[in-house]
């Protein structure tokens, strides 16, 4: 009979196992020790490009729209794979131009709109009408206090010194 001897490991800190494993949860007095390597990990140099979304000029679209129109029947996926776009593009290009509306196919302006010079001079116009009716007020109130001056001169009541001095007005 042939007896079954376990195998005697010797472990970093020399000591030694009959080849048994720990558990799980008992550490070995070298655990609490941990290795550091001898030079630090350096960053990954590479820098991960941001996706930016394609821009197209109307001088491009409309020279694209010009080619595909001049395209013969299997070659217009030529054009669009060499050009990296895609049918929907020349679709809703097409639908700008068709509209008549070539600044739909310019570039916009992102972000608040400017005023229109014309809806300046409405406010402008407004505020002026405004500015006469009261300019209109304010000479009939001038008015009617000449006519009370004089109404209280021939009755020969003086007009009452105000109350409070310190007032600017």
């Amino acid at each position: 009979m042939a007896t079954h001897e376990k195998p005697v490991l010797v472990d970093a800190l020399g000591e030694e196992t009959l080849g048994a494993r720990r558990a799980t949860g008992v550490s070995s007095p070298s655990a609490g020790a941990v290795a550091v390597p001898a030079t630090p990990l350096a960053p990954d140099p590479e820098v991960v490009e941001q996706a930016r979304r394609r821009g197209f000029t109307a001088k491009y679209k409309l020279a694209v729209l010009e080619q595909a129109d001049r395209c013969e029947p299997g070659q217009l996926g030529a054009l669009l794979r060499r050009e990296g776009l895609y049918s929907s593009h020349l679709t809703c290009w097409r639908r700008q131009r068709e509209a008549g509306v070539l600044a739909g196919l310019a570039a916009r302006k992102r972000g608040r709109k400017v005023r229109l010079p014309e809806a300046q001079g409405q406010r402008l116009a407004e505020l002026e009408r405004e500015n006469a009716q009261l300019r209109q007020r304010l000479l009939q109130a001038e008015t009617i206090i000449d006519v009370q001056k004089k109404v209280s001169c021939l009755l020969g009541i003086e007009p009452n010194p105000p109350a409070d001095t310190d007032r600017p007005w």
